[in-house]
């Protein structure tokens, strides 16, 4: 039987529950599936993939203290960025599993390649949705212990969460708002996808991207999404990114995923229609959530690029603790 059994049906368990008061895609749909749907993925017949080795870098410890323009892959959707300005960390989750409960769910094949006190002053936090492998509250936690002038910016609906777990400085964000902090703006900015962290609350907080901009370099994090028109317009709106971090995993069955997860193909598009001048890939290589081989989508990745005559360094799957320049 697949893993993570007890985490998917806690998960999805009631997804018939839904009100007038939940979110939408901009396609005006839910993105939602059935319990039975649920069932025929798990009962398939199908094991989910074997777990392997993944190579993780120790160049991160190089890091000098006054370094900045850099990003740091430190697993799954979490980033440490520096944009010359200020540090930033994504969807942080340095927790053992991604899971309402500590003793089942998807574990992580590989630790955090930095540990919470290996980060440096984290200046702002960004949340794309409420998963438990993007919303960790035991991660923020820790991060508003460390430092308590952490600013925390999560889509709308989320902000009681982690008000109500003692985190300060909490700010909740529509699609297409924007926070402004020190020289830097945030723009919260729709992608394909849904929320729901218990058993009744199913897209009753938003989700979606995080673009990034200083006067010198523009960023974007595609948080977790399915492919659609939303990146295209998020150029139009917001011009291109100079580097963007996009999800490249969790995409099989497709049946099941595509409407919520991009495969490598369509990850490659999405870069694409952002015009970004360089992407990262991320969602990977950490816990096992889908049916995909854990090595396929990097490789993957790699043969769309040869398909469509890109230069390998135009959308890159890096090593976990790889410093990444981000130069203009």
């Amino acid at each position: 039987m697949k893993c993570s059994l007890t985490f998917l049906v806690v998960t999805f368990l009631y997804t018939s529950f839904v009100d007038a008061q939940t979110y939408k895609n901009t396609n005006d749909q839910q993105n939602g599936k059935t319990f039975g749907q649920l069932m025929t993925w798990i009962f398939d017949g199908e094991k989910g993939p074997k777990r392997v080795e993944i190579e993780t870098s120790t160049q991160w410890q190089e890091l000098a203290l006054d370094q900045t323009n850099y990003a740091v892959w430190i697993g799954h959707a979490t980033y440490l960025i520096n944009n010359g300005d200020i540090n930033i960390l994504t969807d942080p989750i340095f927790s053992k599993r991604a899971s309402p409960i500590g003793f089942a769910g998807p574990k992580r094949m590989i630790p955090p390649v930095m540990s919470l006190s290996d980060l440096p002053k984290i200046d702002l936090v960004v949340v794309s949705h409420n998963h438990y492998d993007h919303l960790d509250i035991w991660s923020l936690k820790k991060l508003n212990k460390l430092n308590p002038k952490t600013i925390f910016l999560v889509p709308i609906g989320d902000g009681k969460k982690l008000t109500r777990s003692g985190i300060k400085n909490v700010y909740e964000m529509n699609w297409w708002d924007e926070f402004s902090y020190s020289e830097t703006s945030f723009s919260f900015t729709p992608v394909q996808h849904w929320s729901k962290r218990g058993l009744f609350d199913r897209n009753k907080s938003l989700w979606g991207g995080w673009f990034m901009q200083t006067k010198d370099l523009a960023l974007f994090h595609a948080g977790d999404t399915g492919y659609s028109s939303d990146f295209k317009t998020t150029y139009e709106r917001l011009g291109a990114p100079d580097y963007s971090f996009i999800p490249i995993g969790a995409y099989d069955p497709r049946w099941f995923m595509k409407d919520s997860h991009v495969n490598p193909e369509e990850a490659l598009q999405i870069a694409l229609d952002l015009k970004t001048r360089h992407s990262f890939g991320m969602h990977w290589g950490t816990f096992i959530l889908t049916d995909e081989p854990i090595l396929e989508p990097p490789a993957r990745l790699e043969e769309a690029l040869k398909k469509q005559n890109l230069a390998p360094d135009f959308f890159t799957s890096p090593k976990p603790g790889q410093i990444l320049q981000l130069t203009k």
